[in-house]
């Protein structure tokens, strides 16, 4: 059946709205914490925006190397920013792009054999990792909700009055409109609320009055990378953290799209992964891992294919040559991407609610394994200083909600569930020979 190009590139600029934002975030908080120029952070924001287009297209396109082929959309991960900091302000930017390199080149020789481990997550894991991403994405939209941390009309009227005005929007445009303008109510929604913010004065458009119309790229743009042995082993650690993330973002958008994976799928999606995370280190850009927002707009708009994520990769890299153009996206005010973003983030919690109903729930080890990594991952996100006094390379594993809670229902499920049915099986055989 063809497709109308028109709802295509509503509904890809509506993907890239979604994600634009967490991704921009990352370079402006790396970039000041390192001091960059204007210049410098200029082309660290356009390189990243760029690189999460290739990503993305890297990942959707299935091919016999790489590429899951899923509705996926990749973005820097956020995992990887307080390391990056750490690395940059210790060891130098070129070492924050060796140990990149490293740890992708990592991912691509681990991605066949990772993906073999489907047995350590069984719905009661990817149900638990998919719910926490959701539950510590929340805080995220609050702050928007409010006007972003450390704006001085935080929890301002003006701000709240935004944010669920452009939430009752999205709502009242899913409840009463059906086909392609109930699948575009995040692009709608977010459009009335600038719009109202307009009106209200709250947009400012010197972002784009001062973008450049064309920006060049170029490999190695901050010099030749360095290799030290602590950052390699941490962003190493990083990645492989970001695959665990990865995993339950699969699984989610395998249930939603109803295509079960296999492990070769899963493989190809590591390595694309990997390949991307090497493009970062390459270009002076960032390591990449699956945009759990994105899933919550994929069923929110019940538009599940593949062209629609081919569309919005493009549009990324075009924003990414074209400076000017990618800074229209960042007038949006705060608020109304907080109003939005508790919709989508909701959404990722329902999802993992609805893997959560696919598991025994008689089995109080099951209970347990969800109680403790919910609990932990929800725990770390409201009391991110828990581990503060931990070394560094441990805290990358400890100090993320969304990692410890991950890692301990991966950890539980092993103890309680993989170890439990590998002993059955040993002793299966010796009960047969005594019948």
């Amino acid at each position: 059946m063809k497709q109308n190009p028109l709802k295509i590139a509503s509904l890809g600029i509506q993907h890239v709205l979604a994600m634009y934002a967490g991704a921009v975030i990352v370079p402006l908080i790396v970039g000041g914490a390192l001091n960059l120029t204007g210049e410098q952070l200029t082309y660290l924001v356009s390189i990243d925006i760029l690189m999460c287009g290739i990503a993305t297209i890297l990942q959707v396109w299935q091919n016999r190397f790489f590429g899951i082929g899923l509705p996926i959309v990749l973005g820097c991960t956020f995992t990887a920013v307080g390391p990056m900091i750490a690395i940059g302000g210790q060891f130098g930017i070129s070492a924050i792009y060796g140990s990149i390199l490293i740890s992708g080149l990592v991912v691509v020789l681990i991605s066949t054999f990772f993906g073999k481990l489907l047995t350590f997550f069984p719905p009661v894991v990817t149900g638990s990792v998919v719910t926490i991403i959701g539950i510590t994405l929340i805080p995220v939209a609050m702050n928007n909700i409010a006007g972003g941390q450390g704006s001085p009309d935080f929890g301002s009227l003006s701000n709240i009055s935004l944010a669920f005005g452009t939430l009752l929007f999205i709502i009242l445009l899913y409840r009463f409109t059906k086909g392609f303008l109930r699948s575009i109510a995040i692009l709608v929604g977010l459009a009335a609320g600038t719009l109202a913010a307009t009106i209200m004065g709250k947009v400012n458009f010197s972002a784009v009055w001062d973008a450049s119309w064309f920006h060049m790229i170029k490999p190695f743009y901050f010099g030749l990378p360095t290799f030290e042995w602590t950052p390699i082993i941490t962003m190493t650690l990083v990645a492989i953290v970001s695959l665990v993330e990865s995993t339950g973002v699969y699984f989610a958008l395998s249930d939603i799209t109803g295509r079960k994976l296999t492990e070769k799928d899963l493989s190809k999606g590591y390595r694309a992964e990997g390949l991307a995370i090497i493009l970062g280190g390459l270009f002076n850009a960032f390591p990449y891992t699956t945009y759990s927002q994105n899933v919550g707009l994929v069923q929110l708009s019940g538009v599940k294919g593949k062209n629609v994520i081919y569309t919005m990769g493009a549009m990324l890299v075009f924003l990414g040559f074209v400076p000017k153009m990618g800074a229209l996206t960042t007038v949006i005010p705060t608020p109304v991407l907080g109003g939005a973003m508790v919709a989508m983030f909701g959404m990722v919690i329902a999802y993992g609610i609805k893997m959560l109903s696919k598991v025994e729930f008689a089995s109080q080890e099951n209970l347990l394994i969800i109680a403790c990594s919910v609990g932990m991952g929800l725990g770390v996100t409201a009391v991110p200083d828990l581990f503060a006094q931990l070394p560094e390379t441990i805290k990358i594993l400890s100090s993320n909600g969304i990692v410890a809670g991950s890692l301990t229902a991966i950890v539980l499920n092993i103890v309680f569930n993989v170890a439990k049915s590998q002993k059955q099986s040993k002793s299966s055989p010796q009960k047969l020979k005594v019948s």
